[in-house]
């Protein structure tokens, strides 16, 4: 028996040898205010119990008591890095209980707006993750980019970050003149970007110390377990919903899942890095395909009128007021519908009773799902492995506690 095998066999009825931690809920690698009971056997961990709640806002409940149109702002403040998406689920999980069909130019402006949302989420995983290990010039890099994108979403919606921009039957209005050419330019320059963070980290010896053999998960257990996303596929399964369930034309579209099978931090950084390359490619044939014309559905009970027509028409402005103050009625029934998110599976049950507000609506995020997996990847390994580990799986507590 090793000096490890004993340490992890340690009468832990008597706690002889024993240590309880409390890693957070006020820790800056928590990501969060995430609050993990250790129990240490030296600096070797015995067992990690995640405890969460702190950031429950009782979200779902709020929505519950919110018109279907009122309620996309919420779906902002999920995951707050990847707000873009959640607003996507949403309104697709909607659109599907009105069998409602969004026009090909809202359906492709949809796409570049989840690609882009995924590229600057990655990026600031990138740049946290290795600022945790000790790298910091990476997460300079990254935020200069992020920034751009940043920029990106104000013009088109308004706002950096809460942009509620994706809206039930399309979006809140076309993008500006200016916002392709922007997409184009940091499409363009984006592979020397990836070029400087692969020659700080790839091949780093120290990043491969700290990363490689560190968190292991085997593709069975990951299944067993729910994982889902980059955490799911660097255990080498190969499950991407915009593949396996496409939504918003994305069959057709021609990209790869990126795929390790090593199951380890240093296999989820990989992956993440090719699915930035990826959303490129993706981003990248969406400007070529983008057509002309409307980009809602034609629906004047469902979708507001342009705001030209409300300034200038008074059966506009009155129609304006029924839909954001009084809603609008959706069939009963019930849907579930899900996307892949830059962490993974991103689903949204809504029952409908036809009424202006959902009866119940429940979401399942992937953050929570991914965190179930923490005590198993730190088991045996040492206390600064749990670091790169909870960094490894991209949680957003907003996203885990709701």
């Amino acid at each position: 028996m090793t000096e490890l095998d004993k340490m992890l066999t340690i009468d832990n009825d008597s706690g002889e040898g024993v240590m309880t931690l409390n890693m957070g809920p006020q820790h800056p690698s928590t990501h969060g205010v995430l609050r993990i009971i250790l129990k240490l056997a030296g600096e070797v961990v015995i067992d990690a119990v995640p405890v969460i709640g702190y950031l429950h806002r009782g979200i779902e409940k709020l929505m519950e008591n919110r018109t279907y149109h009122q309620a996309i702002t919420l779906t902002d403040r999920f995951d707050y890095l990847s707000p873009l998406s959640n607003n996507l689920a949403y309104c697709l999980a909607v659109e599907k209980l009105l069998s409602l069909e969004v026009p090909p130019r809202g359906q492709v402006l949809r796409v570049i707006l989840a690609e882009l949302t995924r590229i600057q989420s990655h990026l600031i995983w990138l740049g946290t993750q290795a600022n945790d290990i000790g790298a910091i010039t990476p997460l300079l890099y990254t935020f200069r980019e992020r920034e751009e994108l940043l920029d990106m979403f104000e013009m088109a919606g308004g706002s950096r970050m809460h942009t509620s921009y994706i809206r039930i039957g399309g979006l809140e209005k076309d993008v500006p003149p200016e916002f392709m050419p922007k997409v184009k330019s940091f499409c363009d320059t984006l592979p020397t970007l990836m070029k400087d963070y692969e020659g700080l980290l790839t091949k780093n010896r120290i990043w491969q110390m700290r990363t490689r053999g560190v968190g292991v998960i085997s593709a069975e257990d990951a299944i067993n377990i729910g994982l889902c996303g980059p955490t799911l596929r660097g255990s080498g399964v190969a499950h991407d919903l915009r593949k396996s369930n496409p939504y918003c034309g994305y069959e057709n579209y021609d990209f790869d899942v990126p795929v390790e099978t090593a199951g380890d931090v240093y296999a989820r950084y990989l992956v993440r890095l090719e699915e930035i390359r990826q959303s490129r490619y993706i981003l990248q044939q969406a400007m070529d395909k983008l057509p002309g014309g409307p980009i809602n559905a034609p629906i004047s009970q469902v979708v507001p009128p342009e705001k030209e027509r409300v300034v200038g028409d008074i059966e506009s402005l009155i129609n304006q007021f029924h839909i954001m103050v009084e809603g609008f009625k959706v069939p009963a029934g019930e849907v579930y519908f899900a996307l892949e998110s830059p962490r993974g599976e991103l689903g949204y049950y809504i029952r409908s009773d036809g009424s202006e507000k959902p009866y119940r609506i429940k979401v399942r995020t992937p953050s929570f799902a991914n965190l179930q997996a923490l005590p198993a990847l730190v088991k045996g390994r040492l206390m600064a492995d749990i670091v790169a580990v909870i960094g490894s799986i991209d949680i957003v507590l907003g996203d885990v506690d709701k």
